[in-house]
């Protein structure tokens, strides 16, 4: 990947590509996006382009890693315990990850097609949700609640299939509306998937 720039106007050019490169990937998925594509959107030329970045993969990832931080920080309870609320807490965590996935519903296509095609973007997308996982599994931990699994490596697996849950139903629900048909409600959907989650975890205390 090119050197990131240092001056405010380099920067916010760089910025301008990540949001021109957001708008092409939506429209056009991963394999069929072009620089060239990208170059136009965002106003410069090929060569203007290439001294920000030395192709579209890396373009992409940009945008990516944009995305994810979004995603990271929306999944979060600020204002509910785990300790104390805990299917409100996760209620809060799951609707945050899920509006942002739902705004971002077409670059998460385009994000699962680029995982499935190259490593690159499947060892970023591993790590996302691994990440999540830790994170979750730490405040679990501190919580002193033993969720389902009788071991911490029984509660990482119960952890593993309710985020692959989660991801899955928002790119069914959202990125793949259009097969899906019927219109899910962010809410709803939060609503769902917290229930399974708590339960998991939380079965002996009620909402």
């Amino acid at each position: 990947m090119s050197a990131k720039p240092t001056t405010p106007k380099g920067l916010r050019t760089r910025q301008s590509i990540v949001e021109a490169g957001r708008t092409v990937f939506d429209r056009d998925g991963f394999v069929n996006a072009r620089m060239g594509d990208i170059a136009e959107q965002a106003g410069l030329s090929m060569g203007g382009l290439y001294r920000y970045f030395a192709n579209k993969d890396d373009v992409f990832e940009a945008v990516i890693a944009d995305v994810h931080e979004d995603l990271f920080r929306a999944s979060v309870s600020r204002d509910h315990d785990f300790v104390t609320e805990p299917f409100e807490a996760l209620l809060q965590a799951n609707r945050g990850y899920l509006q942002v996935y739902y705004d971002y519903r077409d670059v998460m296509r385009a994000f699962m097609e680029a995982a499935h095609v190259d490593r690159r973007f499947r060892d970023f997308w591993w790590s996302m949700r691994t990440r999540h996982i830790d994170r979750f599994l730490r405040v679990l931990e501190k919580s002193g609640t033993t969720g389902a699994g009788a071991s911490a490596a029984e509660s990482r697996l119960v952890a593993e299939s309710l985020a692959c849950m989660v991801e899955q139903s928002a790119y069914v629900w959202f990125a793949q509306d259009e097969l899906h048909g019927a219109g899910v409600d962010v809410d709803e959907a939060a609503h769902v998937v917290t229930r399974i989650w708590h339960r998991s975890f939380f079965q002996n205390m009620e909402p």
